[in-house]
């Protein structure tokens, strides 16, 4: 699978990332979910503190421990909570994100991490001394490079004008393009990378599209109608080039240079085999062009 540099850091990713949020506590499936990602050549894991109050990075960590050195590993900081009382806070401090640190190491049973996040973050943080954070752990040696996880435009100008971050995750896809009116290209120029989490859309952009829709979309999504959604599903499908719809979505966000990866969730071996049995390539500009003719290039408003 293709290789991409991680902004200008010396970590490369594959272009699919498997987001472990969904991998369950069950630590015997999850293995053979994650082994199922890395023979099909996914070398990225991407997970958090917060997910399952500690314990999705323990069965993360249990699913690695031999193979340690195949792996770039991603988690994040930034959410204080309680496992035992099962609530959290914001939290962006260097005090927590030191301490932080420490704890993510031992439920993942590593001494690094590749590639650390702030898990969030809001214009009125203390931006400065969630930075000085950051880059005392790389000092450390703790973590090999930052970055935040992020979609608001505001915040991403900050960390891109006063810290060293190599890349944003955001979400992104063929139904919400917010990115690609003020991020994308802002990231790429400073040779910033974008992990694109959620390019299938809660699977209404998957190849079971039809069947997502009717389950999620009822309500309607971002600026979208029940039957909007309905004609992009059905219109999508009429000019599909490649082997299924999962391919055409993960292909779409990855053509933007300043993409690195797409972060897809998985459950199950059978939802890592729909999303790495064809490999997505750039599309060509008329499919590109014609895909966003039929979607919304809608704005950030609440989320600045």
């Amino acid at each position: 699978m293709k290789k991409n540099q991680l902004g200008q850091s010396d970590l490369y990713v594959s272009e699919l990332t498997l987001g472990c949020m969904s991998l369950g506590t069950d630590s015997q499936k999850a293995s053979n979910i994650i082994d199922r990602a890395l023979d099909a050549g996914v070398n990225h894991l991407d997970t958090a503190d917060l997910y399952n109050f500690g314990e999705n990075e323990e069965v993360v960590g249990n699913a690695i421990k031999n193979k340690r050195n195949q792996i770039i590993l991603t988690t994040k900081v930034g959410n204080n909570f309680d496992k035992a009382k099962g609530d959290w806070f914001w939290d962006p401090s260097k005090e927590h994100i030191e301490q932080g640190v420490k704890d993510s190491l031992r439920r993942l049973g590593t001494d690094y991490i590749d590639f650390y996040m702030l898990h969030g973050g809001t214009i009125d943080d203390p931006i400065g001394e969630t930075i000085d954070a950051f880059e005392g752990l790389k000092k450390e040696g703790l973590i090999r490079a930052y970055g935040i996880s992020s979609i608001r435009p505001n915040v991403i100008r900050e960390y891109v004008k006063r810290s060293n971050i190599e890349a944003v995750m955001m979400q992104y896809n063929i139904l919400d393009r917010r990115p690609e009116e003020e991020i994308l290209d802002l990231l790429y120029e400073n040779r910033i990378s974008v992990l694109a989490r959620g390019p299938l859309a809660k699977g209404m952009l998957s190849s079971r599209a039809r069947e997502q829709v009717e389950k999620k979309g009822r309500e309607g999504i971002l600026d979208y109608s029940y039957d909007e959604l309905r004609t992009i599903q059905q219109d999508l499908e009429k000019i599909n080039t490649k082997e299924s719809m999962n391919t055409l979505a993960l292909s779409y966000v990855l053509t933007h240079p300043a993409v690195a990866s797409a972060v897809f969730g998985a459950s199950s071996s059978g939802q890592v085999d729909e999303n790495t049995l064809y490999r997505p390539s750039p599309l060509s500009d008329e499919t590109y062009r014609n895909i966003q003719k039929l979607t919304k290039a809608i704005q950030y408003t609440n989320h600045r």
